[in-house]
């Protein structure tokens, strides 16, 4: 089902006109935010209703078993959940002495708006209490990118009818909130009851702390606020406070017109390792430096930052204003997931909600990053290094699994294996191909030596030396890498998957050449030079299916002589087909959850002919289901590049308003911050043709007919490449780059120079013609196919 678009469109807004509670949880994770630390939902000012509480910071979890059935050796014992931890964010209005609550009363107006540029979140309601009295409240909401631990809260408000009124404010610490059960969704968190074990309350006039421990993970948190009250009248101000719970309650008598403000500071902090006095000391340091630049101070910090992400990152799109939208709104999302994140994890749902437990996927590695790598490359630098901080723990996995190198989790928080399900979790090795190959585009972008000899050789040595103990040469001297899974978790547990293998082949490449670069720190890990041979040789010998009849890759070995799956008789309210079948099913046929060889087609596309990649794209577009948001911004890249420009478009739609439409119906439980980078990878990897395989940047642009014009920027070795695409011409221009910097891309194959003396516009080679038509598998079509009329 498409919902009605829920927010009206504009450039650098995501407004709600109304309040509808039949989608507040989706509004919720619309509405985060996050710097990459510290994760609020969007979720009422007091409160209630709610769809889903949360308050996050990253890599804060508590353990819980694992069950099986029938377990098996090697098989995970405990999974990582993500913590609701103590909410700052509560702020409810007595008027007189009626609670302010949307549900009773009568609300007149109601508003919200995300505002892109400003990094907050502003909302505005008209309310008239069962009594008759009224109150206009505006609150403001940020969570600082400047200061890591800091989130304040602007709360005002105006008494709106004829008479003095009685305003009492209760400003709150709570912990142990009470969450909605369980789905029995896969995709949806574990609900953990009263995680929090209570250590430490404290109380002052203005503000109180909490401070507690998981109970099985041994994490310890805090969270304090303090508050500014400025009013027209007397105001009293107290504080009381008790284990799970700390308010601050402000009162006061206000003529009509009249307006009471209070800015709430609210500060963050947790260790593994800290004593509660450290942990105590870090939140009250945190409200100190809130305080010295108040809510003025936090505000302008925020434009300030955002307008350096946007000078460098913004994409504009002419002719379809929801995708410009849907683009910078993703963008904000991707950037408030890994902005702050300092050496953790970028979740699959970044801070914006508890889907997956809060874990990161390779999405993280191969959609996310290389959006940041060329927008926000230091949040890449620490993600690498998180990856980098769990080693040992990939080390171990490997152990366990027999084989050399490093296993990097499939889904995980702070680093070990939490998937209980091994052929989609264990079988899926393809992560550490992921890992480097993020390390590799990282590197070639920033121009970040010390890392790539820091920590980059490392990773890539192990991965490696999976690659090597996994794989096999068969008698005729052919490389396989057998039973694993590739990102099409409906063709489980099969050899020689062609993503697999191929971005294998290029971490073994990667890996040898980085050896032979830096040959004593090889050395110190053991390197030989018979060894990187032997990764040379595993690389050249790579098996990639092929089937010589039908003249098309396989997915892997043997997929195109599967049974076909009947879409015909498949209903729509079936999908996702993996909560309606059994997978000892799909893994038998010739059905596609997500883009894998497509994807391959994506990031190895030097391993394919022109006329390969049209013929694999046409054959298993009729396979695809994109049962995964991972799919579609794939499908468009390859859509754009094979000459079927509607269609891509049609997929960046789908992509682009995964949440904004809440098209999967999942939104409730965070956005899909995959999906979200695909908007971008779609509009510049797609319309722009961008592609990194040689080191130089390759752009093959071309649009389709609804979209006139579209502009991107891109870091590149501390220079900045701005490209404006046209119907029949491309703009390069460079930025930021010494008078005398220069700059070779290609375009459509011909190389160019860009100078900073003037920009560079060549001509776009005309589409090619006479395709065959492509077809979609019966109902899978794309979601959102072009309006007669665009808004």
């Amino acid at each position: 089902m498409i919902r009605e678009r829920a927010y009206p469109v504009e450039p650098w807004h995501v407004r709600e006109t109304r309040l509808d509670m039949d989608v507040l949880a989706q509004s919720e994770s619309v509405f985060a935010l996050s710097n990459g630390h510290v994760g609020l939902r969007g979720n009422l000012d007091e409160g209630e209703p709610h769809g889903l509480p949360g308050t996050y910071l990253n890599s804060f979890y508590e353990l819980r078993p694992l069950p099986y059935a029938e377990a098996g050796f090697g098989f995970p014992e405990s999974g990582q959940t993500i913590v609701n931890v103590t909410n700052g964010k509560l702020i409810r209005l007595l008027v007189d002495d009626e609670p302010l609550d949307v549900r009773y009363g009568e609300l007149l107006a109601h508003e919200r708006v995300l505002d892109l540029r400003a990094g907050t979140l502003h909302r505005t309601l008209h309310w008239r209490s069962p009594a008759g009295r009224e109150v206009r409240v505006h609150s403001t909401r940020l969570v600082s990118f400047r200061q890591r631990s800091v989130a304040a809260i602007r709360y005002e408000v105006e008494v709106a009818d004829d008479r003095p009124l009685r305003l009492i404010i209760q400003s709150e610490l709570v912990a142990n909130e009470t969450l909605p059960p369980q789905s029995r969704d896969p995709r949806v968190a574990a609900v953990l009851e009263s995680p929090l074990q209570a250590e430490e309350e404290l109380t002052t006039s203005d503000g109180g702390l909490l401070i507690h421990r998981t109970r099985v993970s041994g994490l310890r948190v805090a969270a304090a606020m303090e508050h500014e009250i400025d009013s027209p009248a007397r105001t009293s101000l107290e504080s009381e406070g008790y284990e799970d719970w700390v308010r601050t309650t402000v009162g006061c008598v206000l003529e009509p017109g009249q307006t009471l403000r209070v800015v709430k500071y609210l500060t963050y902090g947790w260790s593994s390792r800290r004593s509660l006095p450290a942990v105590r000391d870090q939140v009250g340091a945190a409200l100190a430096a809130a305080r010295l630049d108040g809510w003025d101070g936090l505000v302008r910090e925020q434009r300030e930052y955002l307008d350096e992400f946007w000078d460098a990152a913004d994409v504009e799109v002419d002719g379809d204003p929801e995708v410009q939208q849907a683009v910078r709104f993703g963008l904000f999302h991707v950037l408030q997931a890994g902005a702050r994140a300092e050496r953790r994890p970028i979740a699959a749902k970044g801070l914006t909600g508890p889907g997956y437990d809060g874990h990161a996927f390779w999405d993280t590695e191969m959609f996310v990053l290389p959006v940041l790598t060329y927008t926000h490359p230091a949040a890449v630098r620490d993600a690498l290094y998180w990856r980098y901080s769990t080693l040992e723990q990939a080390h171990e996995r490997a152990r366990t699994l027999n084989l050399a190198g490093a296993a990097f989790p499939w889904r995980t928080i702070e680093g070990p294996e939490s998937s209980g399900y091994w052929p989609a979790g264990t079988a899926a090795f393809h992560i550490a191909a992921g890992i480097a190959d993020a390390l590799r585009r990282y590197v070639l972008v920033s121009g970040d030596r010390q890392l790539e000899r820091e920590i980059g050789l490392t990773l890539l040595v192990e991965t490696a030396r999976l690659w090597r103990s996994l794989g096999h040469h068969d008698r005729n001297g052919q490389f396989h890498i057998d039973g694993v899974t590739g990102p099409d978790e409906y063709t489980a547990v099969k050899n020689d998957n062609i993503y697999t293998n191929l971005m294998a082949q290029r971490n073994l490449c990667a890996a040898a050449e980085v050896a032979m670069r830096y040959r004593d720190e090889a050395y110190h890990l053991g390197v030989t030079d018979e060894e990187a041979a032997a990764w040379r040789d595993a690389a050249a010998a790579m098996h990639i299916p092929y089937d010589e009849e039908i003249d098309v890759h396989q997915q892997v070995e043997g997929f195109t002589r599967l049974e076909e799956w009947d879409f015909a008789h498949t209903p729509q309210d079936k999908y996702p087909l993996l909560l309606h079948y059994p997978y000892f099913d799909l893994y038998r046929k010739q059905v596609v959850k997500q883009a894998d060889l497509v994807l391959a087609m994506h990031w190895r596309g030097d391993a394919f002919t022109a006329d390969e990649k049209l013929r694999n794209f046409l054959y298993y577009e009729r396979r695809t289901v994109r049962d995964s948001s991972l799919s579609a911004c794939t499908q468009s890249v390859l859509a754009a590049e094979v000459g079927y420009l509607e269609l891509a478009h049609s997929y960046l739609r789908e992509a682009a308003l995964m949440d904004l439409h809440d098209l999967n119906e999942n939104t409730r439980d965070g956005v899909h911050m995959a999906s979200l980078a695909g908007s971008w990878i779609a509009l510049v990897a797609g319309f722009g043709g961008l592609r990194d395989h040689d080191g130089v940047p390759s752009f093959a642009p071309r649009l389709p007919s609804r979209i006139g014009r579209f502009a991107f920027s891109l870091q590149w070795c501390g220079m900045r490449l701005r490209v404006s695409v046209r119907p029949h011409e491309t703009t390069y221009a460079l930025h930021h780059a010494a008078q005398d910097a220069v700059m070779e891309v290609r375009h459509h194959g011909e190389l160019i120079r860009v100078t900073c003396a003037e920009p560079v516009t060549v001509p776009i080679p005309p589409p090619p013609e006479n395709l065959p038509t492509v077809e979609q598998a019966s109902g899978r079509a794309p979601l959102l196919r072009l309006p007669e009329h665009l808004p």
